[in-house]
């Protein structure tokens, strides 16, 4: 009686699970462990010491690092256990697959090292030794040097300026050096008439290009409007005043 695997479209199937059942695991000598925890942990070390140069939160955990840490050493541990067993290899995913990072992740950058130190751990544990030593330190100088430059940060506010002018004053004109001199950044936000439209009030957002200067700016902005009425808040605190 023929045997259904020996289907010539049943065989390539019945292979490649009888495949599981002969996949014999790779032991793993005590000194390649010895290294790739070594190996593992201070690259995670690095890992983590970049996360900590380079957070701005106000909210810092040393927990989290210390997570990042065992994570990464840990799936360096799990993928040397299912190396060369595919059926462990599924069975450990199985058991992973209803583990939850119990934890609420402050800022979306968390996420980036959480996934940096898996693969970190993943390229230790599988042997990837070269590829691990050189992406890990490349992808951290990287971050830092995002971090110094404090690149893609979006425009800082610093002030929000209100000046009253007369009626007849150009005031794009009458501003413009003034504000070339003290800002790096100014727009315009409204233009309103106070004291039954004998004033007119201008609103701007601003950023000082030196914060020292703020008496000088004020003093300048005051010999061109005649003496009016010159009001400077902090960004933060122009909800306040309205």
């Amino acid at each position: 009686m023929s045997n259904a695997s020996d289907h010539p479209l049943l065989k390539p199937l019945a292979d490649f699970l009888a495949s599981f059942d002969h996949a014999e695991q790779a032991q793993a000598t005590p000194l390649e462990v010895l290294f790739a925890l070594a190996l593992s942990f201070g690259l995670n070390c690095l890992i983590a010491a970049v996360y900590k140069k380079t957070y701005r939160g106000a909210r810092y955990s040393q927990d989290y690092v210390h997570t990042l840490l065992i994570l990464g050493t840990v799936v360096s541990v799990v993928i040397m256990v299912v190396r060369g067993s595919q059926s462990t290899a599924f069975g450990m995913f199985a058991a992973f697959s209803i583990i939850r990072f119990r934890r609420s992740v402050a800022q979306a950058r968390d996420i980036g090292f959480i996934f940096l130190a898996m693969a970190t751990g993943l390229a230790v544990g599988a042997q990837a030794y070269v590829l691990a030593i050189l992406t890990t330190p490349t992808l951290c100088a990287l971050i830092w040097l995002l971090g110094s430059q404090n690149a893609f940060a979006p425009r800082q506010l610093s002030h929000v300026l209100r000046i009253r002018v007369g009626n007849d004053l150009n005031y794009d004109k009458a501003f413009a050096g003034a504000f070339a001199e003290f800002l790096s950044f100014h727009q315009l936000d409204s233009v309103e008439t106070v004291q039954a439209g004998m004033i007119t009030e201008l609103r701007y957002q601003i950023t000082m290009s030196e914060a020292g200067r703020l008496n000088a700016f004020v003093s300048k902005l005051q010999q061109l409007n005649g003496n009016n009425r010159v009001l400077i808040t902090t960004a933060g605190e122009s909800s306040a005043t309205d």
